[in-house]
């Protein structure tokens, strides 16, 4: 097949979720023979050969705003998709259902991963979430299909638009790194320090980890990786809240090996964003093998089987009540093995990146009314 990704920042990834999953689904996908091309957006994308691990780059223009930036650049992306003879067009992020239709007037057929239920954000104004909800309802009827990676927003659209979409979760593999350059970097050791990873929005709720941990006796290090544009204020509050505390280390955006480095060796992970679908820094310490708390959504809970892979705290009592599990574990050294290795487990059950690329292709194929190759025929990925 040949096979468009678009709605994301491209790759190689060095933004959030989308672009991992593009990477990850788009490497396998061009590893079985399909012919698979990445929309990039040309001011954020500084990579400079036209292809990353057998996938076609094209980079177009946007207008680097918070509300145009990932509209735009879809928008030009689907007029360039018109004549590149696409057999399926996957677009991210309900928010670009609007052009999903685009690709469908010369027969390419298109599929929409509608991620979370991203108008619960606060950096969004009212107009904006207005907009966000319009398209969510867009996305049941735009393009050819659509898809989700939580069974919890898959219920969400049943029960608001009557309309099902497919579920295919986000998948987790990682590769195990012992400590090295980052860890020295920060002034870290192995086994020593609790680790957030996400963008430092509100939404995300990195202060709930940096109040809990101000207030904590001990010598590990609290590490939150992460940054975000347009959030200049909350990021200074973070800093504030910090209080200057050496033991809380702000390391910025780590991708990569680095990133790697820290997942590996963390002896908690907390996932303490309060919106969102399945959070892929969530999926992925699980399959480092970390012990992880997660904030009490619908979304998180779902994620570390509702606790059997994991521990959660009250987000309506924020630091407090995760102060007091973090006290629990960081008392007992045992509990933190036993759940590390729990939560692994359930990553490599449940989250598989060769499984998930088996149900998007299983989604393609059908999306066509092509019969699958043979290689496609086992049972689909196990779903939590």
């Amino acid at each position: 097949m040949k096979i468009a990704l678009l709605g994301t920042r491209g790759v190689p990834a060095s933004y959030s979720g989308f672009e991992t999953c593009v990477e990850q689904l788009g490497q396998r996908l061009a590893a079985r023979g399909h012919e698979v091309t990445v929309y990039c957006r040309s001011h954020h994308i500084t990579y400079s050969e036209p292809e990353y691990k057998g996938m076609r780059l094209v980079k177009l223009p946007t207008l680097p705003n918070k509300y145009l930036d990932t509209i735009v650049h879809s928008f030009l992306s689907s007029l360039h998709a018109l004549f590149q003879g696409f057999d399926i067009g996957l677009y991210f992020i309900a928010g670009n259902s609007p052009v999903a239709w685009i690709p469908r007037l010369v027969g390419t057929r298109t599929i929409l991963n509608v991620d979370g239920l991203d108008w619960r954000r606060e950096k969004w104004p009212a107009l904006a979430k207005k907009y966000i909800q319009f398209a969510e309802y867009l996305a049941t009827i735009l393009p050819t299909a659509y898809l989700t990676d939580s069974r919890h927003v898959q219920q969400y659209y049943k029960e608001q638009f009557k309309s099902e979409p497919a579920y295919i979760p986000y998948g987790s593999d990682v590769e195990i790194r012992p400590p090295g350059e980052t860890l020295a970097k920060f002034g870290l050791e192995a086994g020593k320090y609790v680790l957030f990873v996400g963008r430092l929005v509100p939404e995300n709720c990195a202060h709930h980890l940096v109040e809990a941990f101000r207030k904590m006796e001990t010598d590990l290090k609290c590490v939150i990786v992460g940054d975000a544009p347009y959030a200049e204020e909350y990021k200074a509050s973070l800093k504030k809240l910090a209080g200057g505390d050496p033991r809380i280390i702000f390391t910025g955006y780590v991708f990569g090996e680095g990133y790697q480095e820290l997942g590996s060796n963390a002896r908690v992970f907390v996932e303490s964003s309060g919106v969102g679908g399945t959070h892929p820094a969530l999926v992925e310490a699980m399959a480092f093998g970390n012990c992880v708390i997660a904030h009490d959504t619908p979304e998180n809970l779902e994620t570390i089987g509702k606790g059997e892979a994991g521990f959660f705290y009250d987000g309506q009592a924020g630091a407090d009540s995760l102060r007091q599990i973090l006290i629990k574990l960081l008392h007992d050294s045992r509990l933190i093995q036993e759940y590390g290795a729990k939560a692994q487990q359930f990553a490599r059950r449940h989250y598989s990146w060769d499984a998930v690329t088996d149900e998007y292709e299983r989604l393609f194929y059908h999306t066509l009314r092509k019969p699958l190759p043979g290689r496609l025929s086992q049972t689909p990925v196990d779903a939590p």
